[in-house]
């Protein structure tokens, strides 16, 4: 028996572990396979040739000089010998996901305001692509070239199953080099960087650079799990943190770019904002969660289906809304004129409704607005020294001067504490308080009474419905009651 033992710790020692059996010995294999399917982009635009508006006039000359034949050649050519035709080149990455339809998905900003699309495939021919759709929220293209040669591709993978620490493969084509593999990990998931509404993207610290975007990151499987798109680099190289588009994201958008050569995303008309600590703490929620609901646009889904502003969404076609940025995607991706289950939180308690999602058909970009040269506050109002604001009424002259129509009804702000919580939070002058905790109030003695008795019920915070200059922004603040 004493022989036994040693033979057994033996075999242990020779047993390769676990964690080495999950790690690849190589991504020859993988990248052998796949790189065939992924493609060089070159899209060109032409600068343009016109001459200068302020050019001089061509000088004076003895009839007969030499120099007088050589401006009058030059004006008559419009001067395009010195302002030459040079093109423009924007080099990216794409992938083929037909090869019997010849159809390639790269970056909009690759292929945006090009003249000439064309594809270099592995095999070094080069082909003109047409444009089938593109979509810049989620900076997605669609293109298709025609070849009489049979043409691999690569299929979509679910990005949901991948999680932080698992292994990825990109291919691309880095500063115009050709088809180059990069390896590394998913280093964090649904990332926000201000890139679009529908932010969600995969971190790596893959090797990506200038002229990956478009290009794909496969798993292990060699399934397409994301789209190579932007990095984050303050020398304009890698420094290991890279992202990607993650393919459950866009494979909807692509699918309707598709089928309809443009994208049909869905609206119910609610404009939302985060939920903070001090929202939830202001509308008794549990917790910092859902999408709140700023305003609702007139006959609108949303209002038809009994949606006010100071609601919370808390779930959208059984789906829960984590963080506010969840709902827009959701509601983006939904069926046209598919009716939706929504429950909501309003007055301390969860409520359901339903409404069915429309198109959206128009866009407007709402900016600030608030008046270049604001006149001076009149020196009168009631300091509130609890929120760090100056209040007043809203009468014709403070109408007159902060240019706020007379529908808008509410407390004016006079005046803000430049130390206080309202100033770090973007309140100003001429600003308009629709509501104080939901509820609607004209008068700054009605305000503080709120905050009396706000503070007497044990509440640190007060929610606010602002008017943003008073022209039509609307949104909630939050504000801790000193």
């Amino acid at each position: 028996m004493r022989y036994i033992l040693p033979i057994i710790l033996a075999a242990l020692v020779l047993m390769p572990s676990a964690q080495a059996a999950d790690r690849p010995e190589s991504f020859a294999d993988l990248a052998q396979k796949l790189s065939p399917a992924v493609v060089n982009i070159s899209s060109t635009q032409k600068i343009s040739t016109d001459m200068p508006q302020d050019m001089p006039d061509m000088p004076q000359f003895p009839e007969g000089s030499p120099l007088q034949e050589f401006f009058q050649e030059y004006m008559d050519k419009g001067g395009s010998e010195m302002f030459p035709s040079v093109p423009q080149a924007s080099l990216g990455s794409g992938f083929i996901i037909d090869g019997d339809k010849g159809l390639i998905i790269t970056n909009n900003h690759v292929i945006r305001d090009a003249d000439k699309v064309r594809v270099t495939m592995h095999d070094d021919t080069t082909l003109e692509a047409k444009v089938i759709g593109t979509d810049e929220k989620t900076d997605l293209a669609v293109l298709q070239i025609k070849t009489k040669k049979p043409l691999p591709s690569v299929t979509f993978g679910n990005s949901d199953k991948m999680r932080v620490g698992d292994w990825i493969l990109a291919i691309g084509n880095p500063f115009g080099l050709g088809g180059t593999v990069t390896s590394g990990i998913i280093s964090a998931r649904q990332r926000d960087i201000n890139a679009g509404p529908y932010d969600d993207f995969i971190q790596t610290d893959a090797s990506i650079n200038r002229g990956n975007s478009g290009g794909p990151m496969f798993n292990l499987d060699g399934e397409v799990i994301g789209i190579n798109t932007a990095i984050f680099s303050p020398s304009g190289g890698s420094v290991g943190i890279g992202f990607a588009i993650p393919s459950n994201l866009a494979k909807p958008v692509l699918d309707q770019i598709i089928k309809f050569g443009r994208t049909r995303r869905g609206w119910i008309g609610v404009r939302i904002q985060a939920v903070t600590e001090e929202i939830a703490q202001s509308l008794g929620l549990p917790r910092n969660e859902g999408a709140l609901v700023a305003s609702v646009t007139p006959k609108s889904p949303a209002a038809k289906a009994g949606l006010a502003a100071g609601d919370v969404i808390l779930t959208f076609n059984g789906q829960s809304i984590n963080a506010m940025r969840h709902l827009p995607r959701l509601v983006a991706e939904s069926e046209i004129g598919q009716t939706v289950k929504v429950t909501y939180w309003r007055a301390g308690k969860t409520l359901t409704t339903k409404m069915q999602v429309l198109e959206l058909e128009t866009e407007t970009a709402t900016k600030d607005q608030k008046p270049a040269d604001a006149p001076a506050a009149p020196s009168r109002g009631k300091a509130v020294p609890e929120i760090g604001l100056r209040l007043g009424t809203l009468g014709p002259m403070e109408r007159r001067n902060f240019g706020i129509p007379e529908a808008t009804k509410g407390i004016l702000v006079m005046d803000v504490n430049p130390a206080s919580e309202a100033a770090e939070k973007g309140l100003a002058v001429g600003d308009v308080i629709l509501e104080v905790n939901q509820q609607k109030l004209a008068t700054p003695d009605a305000m503080i009474d709120m905050i009396a008795k706000a503070k007497k019920g044990g509440k640190s915070s007060i929610l606010l419905l602002l008017d943003m200059g008073g022209k039509g922004d609307v949104r909630f603040v939050a504000l801790r009651l000193k």
